[in-house]
Order: structure tokens, then C-alpha cells, then sequence
């Protein structure tokens, strides 16, 4: 037997009630939902490294006085 309450729901039970799955909201945009055991390749973070280290190369380039 289930107990339904009778008066009007609390800011609580309304939040609660109207939740959305956060992976889903439209204001993160690159939130994905992945499988639990899923692992980034490290190949990711090697191409990272080496987007950094050009742009920080690069950047350096401007700098009067270099070699």
C-alpha cells in the first residue's frame, strides 16, 4: 500500500520531481555519457602534449630577442 500525500509538494519534491539527467542538460555542451569501464585512449593526451608544445613554440616564436 502505497501513502500519497494529500497537501501541496515542498520546493524539495518539486526540484526532485523535475530533474533532468545532468549528461543531458542543454547548457553543457560537451558532457557525454560513456560506459563505466571506458577508458580515453592515451593517444589523446599525446596529441594534446604536442598541440601545446607547437602553439607554446609558436607563440614563443613572436617574442623579440629569441635565437
Amino acid at each position: 500500500m502505497s501513502v500519497q500525500s494529500v497537501g501541496p509538494q515542498t520546493g524539495a519534491q518539486a526540484v526532485i520531481a523535475d530533474a533532468v539527467d545532468p549528461a543531458r542538460r542543454p547548457d553543457v555542451l560537451f558532457r557525454v555519457r560513456r560506459d563505466e569501464d571506458h577508458q580515453l585512449s592515451p593517444w589523446w593526451m599525446i596529441g594534446a602534449f604536442v598541440g601545446v608544445s607547437v602553439a607554446v613554440i609558436t607563440l614563443l616564436s613572436f617574442v623579440p630577442g629569441g635565437a
